[in-house]
């Protein structure tokens, strides 16, 4: 069996007499997309912040690509590798797409002295930073500061970002949300090819992009994981129909 990029075994978290997360086991392996669904105070963002680091679980495990990073905080987990994007965008609007993108190569090079050059004169960053932007399809919107572009195009800035941070996996957060449907379908496109990159945890409502791209699905209910299958299995599962599809499925 494959060995999984991120392996969240029997994760505990209580707030007061409310279990927001109840003995959680999920995986993600190389290449795919692991989509976690639930309804709405499911407990899948409660989760995510506990991935992160942002939120420190009661009990149970964390490991990234071969290490516990249960006790690491936000900052030490995104420098091993583990790439978090928001449903609130955390862009500096007023850089450029580029810009935003040089300061993430900077930060993953660790060179403090740059602090006092001109970012935007540095050709070492800029290169690196475009052939980011490259790499997401944003070449041509570099120069525009990320508050004018799309909803899209900021979440693939995001993951531009996540890249030159060196991200060995994605958790992405509501990535479809405020989105249209041509938004929609044109960043499941994108997405569906983002796993060659690295494997993608994707929180998502949006069940036309889930079941376009999932490998595999979990179902999240009351903070316990009620499925876990292809689309498919949880297509068929009268469990998960019941507490969640409905007419989805």
């Amino acid at each position: 069996m494959v060995e999984p990029v991120l392996e969240i075994s029997n994760l505990v978290k209580s707030f007061g007499a409310l279990r927001a997360t109840d003995s959680v086991t999920i995986d993600l392996r190389p290449g795919e997309i692991h989509a976690l669904i639930g309804p709405n105070g499911a407990g899948k963002s409660t989760l995510i912040h506990q991935i992160c680091g942002t939120l420190r679980q009661d009990s149970g495990s964390i490991r990234f690509a071969g290490q516990d990073i249960s006790g690491l905080g936000v900052a030490e987990r995104a420098r091993l590798g583990l790439g978090r994007t928001f449903q609130v965008s955390s862009l500096a609007p007023e850089f450029s797409a580029l810009r935003n993108v040089m300061l993430a190569v900077q930060a993953r090079q660790g060179s403090s002295f740059r602090f006092f050059k001109p970012v935007m004169a540095d050709k070492t960053l800029m290169d690196a930073a475009m052939a980011m932007l490259e790499r997401v399809g944003l070449t041509a919107r570099a120069r525009i500061p990320s508050a004018e572009l799309s909803h899209g195009e900021r979440r693939q800035l995001e993951i531009a970002m996540a890249l030159a941070l060196g991200s060995k996996a994605f958790l992405l957060d509501e990535p479809m949300a405020g989105m249209g449907p041509e938004g929609s379908k044109s960043l499941t496109r994108f997405l569906d090819s983002l796993r060659q990159e690295a494997p993608i945890l994707l929180v998502e409502h949006d069940m036309d992009a889930v079941f376009a791209l999932a490998d595999r699905i979990s179902v999240l209910v009351y903070g316990r994981v009620i499925a876990t299958g292809t689309v498919e299995e949880i297509r068929r599962d009268p469990t998960v129909r019941t507490a969640y599809l409905g007419d989805h499925a």
